[in-house]
């Protein structure tokens, strides 16, 4: 996506607390840190932002844009990465009219997932203009399906990088 979109860089935003996901058991804060540095190590094109991680509470979307584009300055296009299914999900997200103010709203396609950007539009009226979808090779694998697959002993070392493969083994991740 930073290709397609000429972007100078791209900071990943590890979720804190994500109020959607209250009842979900995810990584620790430093196993997702540690997974996402070894994913990304070798490029310089890559950062990532502690915001939500170290902010207390419930983190949300519209707060951390704000934070980064005060960071940023006035003159910075934020750009919003997300994938199809959580576009199909954004009208419900806290103040979706805020997160398409402060950020062009760019949206990978995912496979078996449809989604009117016109009822979207109509929703959430401050994104009319601002959703971009954009072609990206179309990998049928989700966080929470590579999760299950862990936990019950499925392979899925050829689903992530071998270096974050070997961290989830060594730190024995998502098993029960």
């Amino acid at each position: 996506m930073r290709h397609h979109l000429n972007l100078d860089s791209v900071i990943f935003l590890p979720a804190g607390r994500p109020p959607h996901k209250p009842d979900q058991l995810l990584s620790t804060d430093s196993d997702r840190l540690a997974m996402l540095r070894l994913a990304i190590a070798d490029s310089p094109v890559f950062s990532i932002s502690t915001i939500d991680i170290d902010r207390p509470g419930a983190s949300y979307t519209a707060e951390t844009l704000r934070v980064l584009q005060d960071q940023a300055g006035a003159d910075c296009q934020l750009h919003f990465l997300m994938g199809q299914d959580s576009l199909r999900d954004f009208p419900t997200w806290h103040r979706p009219d805020l997160i398409a103010r402060r950020a062009k709203l760019v949206v990978a396609l995912r496979p078996g997932i449809s989604i009117s950007v016109e009822e979207i539009e109509r929703v959430v009226p401050e994104a009319q203009g601002r959703i971009r979808l954009v072609p990206v090779p179309l990998i049928g694998i989700s966080s929470r399906d590579l999760r299950d697959t862990i936990r019950s002993g499925g392979p899925f070392r050829y689903q992530v990088l071998p270096q974050v493969a070997a961290y989830i083994e060594r730190q024995r991740l998502y098993r029960d």
